[in-house]
């Protein structure tokens, strides 16, 4: 959904651990005070589309809509719409906890839906979402040519183009589907065209329900994601960090 209000940066006036705890309340059955503050931010705002409403523990109140993160008082006087930064530990409360909102557990990641490819002992695994027309895409593709022991699983997720359709459709009925994605987002060898029963449109599926909102995602086999590409250090440091 389209961003409802300008950002703003909030300095938190103390270190705020952001834990199991809150994510355990923030599960739980809503409150009266979080109902109540979901009902005064539906009656000023109109129909959003709130998924959930949670007290912080730093005393605001956090309103989940769609990716985004937005946060309140209880009377809803004031919105935030932007980073909370913890002051004492530098640390970006918000983005963590979108990281931890966006988690993936990997183990149920429907792995038939994907193309394999197994490097050296394959031990650490990540699954991409990918579009074959997305140039961020074909750079994380460059990026991942010198990362050995692991597992690729690669999601064809055809969202910018009917070609990238298309493309998708030709690379999954390849003899070596692998080999075929490859030839295309490192070398420029475009697939030929084929038909057969691809799974297009069950991934289209899982991309949204997993609100997958742009290419390349990224998921780590430890459950967390990333969106679009990254350099290569930082990849290998997430992947030795597994």
């Amino acid at each position: 959904m389209k961003r409802l209000f300008s950002s703003l940066v909030l300095m938190t006036a103390c270190a705020v651990p952001v834990g199991a705890a809150w994510a355990q309340a923030a599960a739980a059955q809503p409150s009266a005070a979080e109902s109540a503050v979901r009902q005064r931010f539906e009656q000023r705002f109109g129909a959003v589309g709130i998924d959930g409403v949670s007290r912080t523990p730093y005393g605001l109140y956090e309103i989940r809509i769609g990716g985004e993160l937005v946060y309140t008082d209880e009377n809803v006087s004031y919105v935030f719409d932007g980073s909370l930064i913890d002051a004492a530990t530098k640390k970006n409360i918000t983005r963590e906890r979108k990281e931890q909102l966006l988690a993936v557990k990997f183990d149920e990641l429907p792995l038939k839906l994907a193309i394999k490819q197994v490097r050296g002992n394959g031990k650490r695994r990540i699954a991409l979402f990918e579009d074959p027309n997305c140039g961020y895409c074909k750079q994380l593709r460059r990026t991942m040519q010198g990362i050995d022991n692991v597992t690729i699983y690669t999601f064809l997720y055809p969202i910018l183009s009917p070609d990238s359709t298309t493309k998708s459709q030709a690379v999954w009925c390849a003899s070596d589907r692998g080999k075929a994605w490859d030839d295309w987002m490192l070398n420029g060898k475009a697939p030929k065209s084929a038909n057969c029963d691809a799974p297009i449109q069950e991934v289209l599926a899982l991309g949204k329900k997993l609100q997958v909102t742009g290419t390349p995602t990224i998921i780590f086999g430890d459950n967390t994601r990333v969106g679009g590409a990254i350099p290569a250090e930082s990849l290998k440091q997430r992947l030795e960090a597994m």
